[in-house]
């Protein structure tokens, strides 16, 4: 992986991309587009002009020193910055009988670190592999065990100046907290300054969420992400799905002004000039 492109080669990329990859996202209303991506894919998204790069954090931990310092050169010397990370739990397990909290707690400081250094704000709790309920385990156990390890990461992750956003995950996909509704209750519970939530629209629509939640939860929500629910890809126009318009326009009745990052199926060579147009008509729209 480099850790830079040349000049050369990023004013070729942005010449074939033409006219429409401009030098940086014109944020409408505050709100900023990010893209969720490999680390090899940051030189890229920087180029097409995303205003932040959102990668997992299993990949950044799964790093070596040196490789994780160069990759943070990259970063630094970088317009972007990772503001998000999301897969924040992704061998260990939050819920169950075999919880290491000693091994949690060890993670979450390596890691925690290592995000803090890329410039993160946030953090994605979604990690459907450390929370699932055992087959035959008490529900209300799991639920207490959640409780429990947001409220020490959120301690941790408030001595970085991180927040910990819970990620609703539809039901093929994790079989608790599946809506918008339940984190909602789940941040309540917890009553962390730390702990806050995400609403995922395709998570939201598979799930057929009233997009109402927006109203519910606004103090709560400190991020988004988004995809076509249509095959989880890359959004492109507006008539993808019924609910676009809708949803932007309750971004905007809550004066929303933080990260929309796209989290799908799609490639920036291919997708990204298209559904940064998208996020652009939709904001302006909605703003109008």
């Amino acid at each position: 992986m480099e850790a830079r492109w040349d000049r050369s080669s990023r004013r070729a990329v942005l010449f074939a991309l033409g006219a429409a990859a401009l030098p940086a996202f014109a944020k409408i209303g505050g709100v900023e587009i990010g893209v969720c991506g490999s680390l090899e894919d940051f030189a890229k998204a920087d180029a097409l002009g995303f205003d932040y790069f959102e990668p997992k954090v299993d990949a950044i931990a799964a790093l070596n020193d040196p490789a994780f310092g160069k990759f943070r050169q990259q970063v630094q010397s970088s317009r972007l910055r990772c503001i998000s990370c999301n897969s924040f739990i992704r061998t260990l397990h939050v819920v169950g009988p075999d919880v290491d909290i000693a091994a949690l707690k060890a993670y979450m400081t390596f890691t925690l670190d290592r995000c803090h250094q890329l410039g993160a704000e946030i953090v994605v709790w979604g990690s459907a592999s450390s929370r699932n309920v055992p087959d035959g385990y008490s529900r209300d156990q799991a639920w207490r065990q959640i409780e429990t390890f947001l409220r020490y990461a959120g301690d941790m992750a408030r001595l970085r100046n991180i927040v910990v956003a819970i990620e609703p995950l539809r039901r093929p996909d994790s079989n608790i907290v599946n809506t918008g509704a339940e984190a909602l209750r789940l941040v309540q519970d917890v009553n962390h300054p730390n702990v806050k939530m995400i609403i995922d629209y395709y998570h939201m629509r598979s799930e057929k969420e009233d997009p109402d939640i927006l109203l519910k939860a606004a103090d709560q929500i400190v991020h988004i992400h988004f995809a076509n629910p249509n095959g989880r890809r890359w959004p492109k126009t507006p008539d993808e799905d019924p609910e676009y318009g809708r949803f932007f326009a309750l971004l905007k009745r809550i004066k929303y002004n933080k990260g929309i990052s796209i989290e799908g199926r799609g490639t920036l060579d291919a997708d990204a000039v298209g559904s940064l147009a998208f996020f652009r008509r939709e904001l302006r729209a909605a703003a109008s």
